[in-house]
């Protein structure tokens, strides 16, 4: 097996882990400013943001931390999966509403949601990566009759 069959899977695991990671802090250390971040969305009435705020970063930072550690590598992708989803659906609909706000994805300093929308696919297409690469590593179940 080439290096780059063994070690890419890694790579990218604990590249999208870190992201993660590196994400959540700053909505950690500033909830209030990050509720402020998701109430410009103009998406979710007001409790839901601040509710957003309170829970979202904690969720990106389990995430990182356990696929950076490699415990509950798909499960974790597969969120990741999803929240890049909904990252890009929310990012979507501030370029078809005109709206030209900062993202909030990793605090300080504005970010066009263009940007942060090419952005999230590059992380959606590693948590894909990570699901695929895990599949194939993964031996299927022995099925006892």
């Amino acid at each position: 097996m080439s290096a780059v069959k063994r070690y890419l899977p890694v790579a990218v695991r604990i590249a999208l882990g870190g992201i993660f990671i590196y994400a959540a802090l700053p909505k950690i250390a500033d909830p209030v400013t990050f509720a402020g971040s998701v109430a410009s969305y103009q998406i979710l009435p007001y409790f839901w943001s601040y509710f957003t705020a309170a829970v979202l970063p904690f969720l990106e930072l389990i995430c990182g931390v356990l696929l950076v550690s490699g415990y509950r590598v798909r499960a974790c992708a597969l969120i990741v999966a999803a929240l890049n989803v909904v990252f890009m659906a929310a990012l979507a609909s501030l370029i078809v509403r005109g709206l030209d706000i900062d993202c909030g994805c990793f605090g300080g300093g504005k970010t066009s949601p263009w940007l942060a929308l090419s952005r999230d696919a590059v992380f959606l297409a590693m948590a894909g990566a990570v699901l695929w690469f895990e599949e194939k590593r993964t031996p299927p179940p022995v099925v006892r009759s």
